[in-house]
């Protein structure tokens, strides 16, 4: 199983740097669209329904405090991933990179995984409640992250 670390690695290695917003929820996306093909996620890392949208929280302390952030600055950790999780990450990157980090959030909110987390806080709370793998399943199955062509 890769690391969280690596996702975001090679999501980094196609640009020069990208907006911390932006790479989690690539990174999350990455993770949905696994789980809802082939049932297993790519890393074992959770995502908190935030504000600002779903956030690894273990991911958030390697780039806290930064807008911008590069492959460099994030930790080689755990094993290299596998062609298929490549496949994985490149087709939401390549469905979902021309995005911006804000309209990846909007997107998240729209969501029955971030929105059903979030149900019993109120509009400005942190949110540190899990939205958990089996949610992200479920929805995602039904409602793919890449547009079946």
């Amino acid at each position: 199983m890769a690391s969280i670390n690596n996702v975001a690695r090679h999501i980094l290695s196609n640009y020069k740097s990208l907006t911390t917003m932006k790479l989690q929820k690539l990174v999350f996306y990455s993770q949905a669209h696994a789980l809802a093909t082939t049932g297993h996620p790519l890393f074992e890392s959770d995502f908190q329904a935030w504000r600002g949208g779903p956030v690894a929280v273990d991911l958030y302390h390697l780039h806290r405090g930064k807008f911008f952030v590069s492959e460099s600055e994030i930790p080689d950790r755990g094993t290299e991933l596998t062609e298929n999780e490549i496949r994985i990450v490149d087709q939401v990157r390549d469905e979902l990179g021309s995005l911006s980090g804000r309209e990846l959030s909007e997107r998240t909110h729209s969501e029955q995984p971030w929105i059903g987390a979030r149900r019993n806080l109120g509009p400005g709370d942190p949110g540190n409640v899990v939205i958990t793998k089996e949610s992200m399943t479920d929805y995602y199955r039904l409602n793919p992250v890449i547009t079946p062509r």
